[in-house]
């Protein structure tokens, strides 16, 4: 079963969402023009909810774009938050967008007096798969790079294994298939984890650490490739 509380676990209370989604390079707190609109004034930001313990948007032009990431999801494909079986497809896009990993086997029951069977639960066409593409910049390991892994025990030799490299830029599209790029720096470095026809990026130190393109097949577990090496 998806929960809601482990997807904010993953994701950081929400802000990986939010970074997935919105094809901006937003800052916490900074306005920026909501990209989903003509917005003609900077009135919009993210914000973290003490109270609720989780990230907001936060919308002065369009209150409809306001509230937590998975009502803008919920929003950007017509499903409202407050519908449980459109929540749960809400849930269910997040997990299948950032690769959570997170199991959806588990029925879900709207109604106590009618227990669905399973010829009820399959009701809908299967999804064409969406890959998106992307480039690597590599560059070689710096000694400040290596320096940060062998704080792990991780050597050179480690990662040559497990076909991590250092990555100088990323480029790929976000949600709404726009391009974008990420570049390395002193502050913020940034590594990839090469697969055949997929990366995950892996940036330790921004606010959004992970990110994925390419093609990661049907049945993806981070790793697994690697499984009884060592």
């Amino acid at each position: 079963m998806i929960r809601k509380d482990d997807i904010l676990k993953m994701t950081e209370k929400g802000i990986s969402v939010f970074r997935y989604y919105l094809p901006v390079d937003f800052k916490v707190e900074k306005n920026f023009l909501n990209p989903f609109y003509k917005d003609t004034k900077a009135s919009c930001n993210i914000y973290y909810e003490r109270k609720a313990g989780v990230f907001k948007m936060k919308d002065f032009g369009n209150e409809d774009y306001s509230g937590d990431c998975f009502e803008l999801v919920g929003r950007l494909n017509g499903l409202s938050c407050k519908e449980l079986k459109e929540f749960v497809e809400i849930m269910e896009m997040i997990n299948r967008a950032l690769h959570l990993g997170l199991s959806a086997h588990e029925e879900y029951h709207v109604s106590h007096s009618k227990v669905p069977q399973k010829s009820e639960v399959v009701s809908e066409e299967p999804k064409a798969k969406s890959v998106r593409p992307y480039t690597v910049v590599q560059k070689p390991f710096t000694a400040a790079e290596l320096a940060f892994w062998g704080k792990s025990g991780i050597g050179e030799n480690v990662l040559k294994a497990y076909r991590t490299v250092s990555l100088k830029k990323f480029s790929s599209e976000n949600q709404e298939r726009k391009p974008f790029s990420c570049m390395t720096s002193v502050d913020e470095p940034m590594f990839g984890y090469m697969g055949k026809q997929h990366i995950k990026v892996y940036r330790p130190c921004s606010q959004m650490r992970f990110l994925y393109a390419g093609d990661f097949g049907d049945n993806y577990c981070f790793g697994l490739e690697h499984a009884g090496k060592g």
